[in-house]
């Protein structure tokens, strides 16, 4: 497939305002002078050496698949299962294993994906680091050989780096929501629902609404020390070419650590209102609109200014009574 290319500056150019696009953008050599990235030039074997100096044998998630399943982590052929395996290992073992199977051509797929950065390589961070302002991001790290992760999309912003190996990165904007053929919302790989059409060789006979989709997409091939600014809910697929392949990326969301996560409020939605009769739905999408989509100050200016409430614009407190609430009336 042809995608459009994905807009790129130079590091030189980068700024913070970069992570407050509402577009994706590619920052070549942005963490070309990292350590990490210096010894993945080196070859696989100083690049473990290296990794491993910080390691303290905690064990970790891998996933795994035969080779005639294929490198994308998916839905395998029978319901419910899945096109890999998980399994717990440590990092010693993974790159072991990645390095024997890059010895044969009919090798399968090993995957450590998103483990936390201080978990699993305490003090890495401190020599690898890019600050990225007054956000305080999740970092996580991704090793594996050849690997497809299908479209899915990340809550946070998202700002990730190559630090070896070559991938390709394939999005879509949140808008084509209704045109990627989403899997189940809970029953998913690896945590986050997937597009289930190969974006590479789309059916558009069985998905015939993802040829729109086709007209959005955008893509990017990055080296070692190329990063990419991923702006939340943007659809992503991320493919790995390279015998080994390292990346680390920071997730963080620019809102007050008190707010909830919206996929709670999207869950909460489909348990208590999706199957609504279709008059009630349309009174409940209403009443979103007043109090969460289109809520301003005119909608509320006729309650008391010393009467508290929800209307009021969210603070630390009010956030905990909220929470209080919901539990109390969940836990009924």
């Amino acid at each position: 497939m042809s995608y459009k290319p994905i807009k790129e500056i130079n590091a030189s150019n980068f700024s913070l305002d970069i992570l407050s696009s509402i577009e994706p953008v590619v920052i070549r050599g942005i963490v070309k002078d990292w350590p990490l990235v210096a010894k993945a030039r080196e070859g696989m074997q100083k690049i473990s050496e290296y990794l491993l100096c910080y390691y303290e044998n905690d064990r970790i998630i891998a996933f795994a698949s035969k080779p005639e399943l294929g490198k994308k982590f998916t839905y395998g052929s029978n319901d419910n299962q899945m096109s890999f395996e998980k399994l717990e290992s440590t990092l010693d073992l993974i790159l072991e294993t990645i390095s024997e199977s890059s010895k044969s051509v009919n090798s399968g797929t090993v995957y450590m994906g998103s483990t936390t950065l201080d978990y699993v390589l305490p003090g890495l961070d401190k020599d690898n680091n890019l600050c990225i302002g007054d956000a305080n991001p999740l970092k996580s790290i991704w090793v594996g050989n050849q690997t497809i992760v299908p479209p899915h999309y990340d809550v946070p912003d998202n700002i990730a780096f190559v630090c070896a190996g070559t991938r390709r990165f394939t999005l879509f904007p949140p808008s084509q929501l209704k045109n990627m053929y989403v899997g189940p919302l809970e029953n998913t790989p690896a945590g986050q629902p997937i597009s289930l059409v190969d974006i590479d060789n789309p059916d558009l006979t069985k998905f015939p609404k993802f040829k729109e989709a086709m007209e959005d997409g955008l893509t990017a091939e990055l080296g070692p020390g190329d990063g990419i600014f991923i702006p939340s809910l943007w659809w992503h697929q991320v493919e790995s070419f390279d015998d080994l392949n390292i990346l680390i990326n920071y997730w963080w969301r620019d809102v007050p650590s008190f707010m909830g996560n919206p996929m709670d409020a999207l869950m909460h939605s489909i348990l208590s209102i999706r199957d609504l009769p279709d008059h009630q739905k349309e009174n409940w999408a209403n009443m979103f609109q007043h109090y969460v989509f289109k809520n301003t100050d005119k909608n509320f200016e006729h309650i008391p200014s010393d009467l508290n409430g929800s209307h009021k614009k969210i603070d630390n407190d009010m956030a905990k009574n909220l929470r209080a609430l919901l539990l109390k009336n969940l836990n009924r």
